[in-house]
């Protein structure tokens, strides 16, 4: 029998990869978001515009699927959640909070939510040099402000009802997803995509704005590890949180080298250092999802960058944002 899944923001960046998958596997897939893909049609068998704060609208979303994956949230990159804090926090516990019920009353056997690494606490991320954040990391607590704490108050959302024997729950840690079909501008974009955004419309010998001083360290990971490793949580027997992540660690400058090289530019970077730029240094530890999935993100950052790029590179082609000295890579 076709198994049947909803996904909760089909219409955004990991959500729409995640719809693609789920109907690779063969299920029938119903996407919920407040607003179509932007880059490309849904491959949902069934596609509902909702705004998922609303409890109504949750119990639709979630009337005769067997699995939730809970994607939906109100985020972006590092300017938007250090100025955004009363939304995005206001916004993301009502979707938590509101799918986590619907999805329990309407009996739903399983229920994936997407967590991050703004979880982490910020005392144990000083050094750009940082030690890999193991899962037991996340207490005593002291997450980012406004996103990392909802993050982590609808993670014991997820304990509770799991605990309780009210819904089977699964919970990854996303470290800093990327690739192609995600936003490259307007404030929500990650690291990657501001990066190639500005390595792409430059010309080569050009200056580029970088936020912080660039030795800022982070690790990537590609969206299609991402949408695999949900699929892998979801489906295991481990409940508790996961980190979902790549564990190989640069810092903001050394990416920009590596975009620069897949556009085979030189550039000089101009550091702003009045910008926001997140915790000092952040990284994944992987040995737990290796223990319980047997797997752990496997895209190089060099591979996935290419993609990335040349995707945004396309994007801002058609739309004649190309400087005219600018070659393809």
């Amino acid at each position: 029998m076709q198994r049947r899944a909803v996904v909760g923001g089909a219409g955004g960046f990991i959500g729409h990869h995640m719809v693609r998958y789920l109907k690779d596997k063969g299920y029938w897939v119903r996407g919920v978001d407040i607003k179509e893909p932007e880059y490309e049609a849904t491959a949902a068998d069934e596609f509902l515009v909702l705004d998922l704060r609303e409890w109504d609208n949750c119990v639709r979303a979630t009337e005769g699927v067997e699995e939730v994956y809970q994607l939906a949230a109100d985020m972006g990159g590092i300017g938007y959640i250090t100025g955004n804090r009363v939304e995005i926090a206001r916004n993301n516990v009502l979707i938590n909070a509101h799918m986590l019920e619907a999805a329990y009353k309407n009996g739903v056997q399983r229920h994936f939510y997407s967590s991050s690494a703004c979880i982490y606490p910020m005392y144990k991320q000083h050094d750009p040099d940082v030690t890999p954040l193991k899962e037991e990391d996340a207490y005593p607590a002291d997450p980012e402000e406004g996103y990392g704490w909802e993050k982590l108050y609808s993670e014991k959302l997820c304990q509770y009802y799991q605990e309780e024997g009210k819904l089977e729950t699964r919970v990854a840690r996303f470290h800093n997803i990327y690739g192609p079909l995600g936003t490259y501008e307007g404030g929500r974009e990650k690291a990657p995509a501001a990066i190639s955004r500005k390595v792409a419309l430059a010309n080569d010998g050009d200056d580029i704005e970088i936020w912080g001083d660039g030795q800022q360290t982070r690790s990537f990971t590609y969206v299609d590890d991402c949408v695999e490793g949900i699929y892998r949580i979801a489906q295991s027997d481990h409940w508790e949180p996961l980190n979902l992540g790549s564990d190989r660690l640069v810092t903001i400058d050394q990416l920009v080298d590596l975009v620069s090289d897949v556009a085979g530019k030189t550039l000089e970077k101009q550091h702003d250092l009045t910008k926001p730029q997140g915790v000092r240094g952040r990284n994944s530890d992987n040995d737990r999802c290796k223990a319980a999935l047997g797997w752990a993100p496997e895209v190089t950052l060099e591979d996935g960058l290419k993609s990335t790029y040349a995707w945004i590179e396309t994007q801002l082609d058609a739309a004649g944002r190309l400087p005219a000295a600018a070659t393809s890579a």
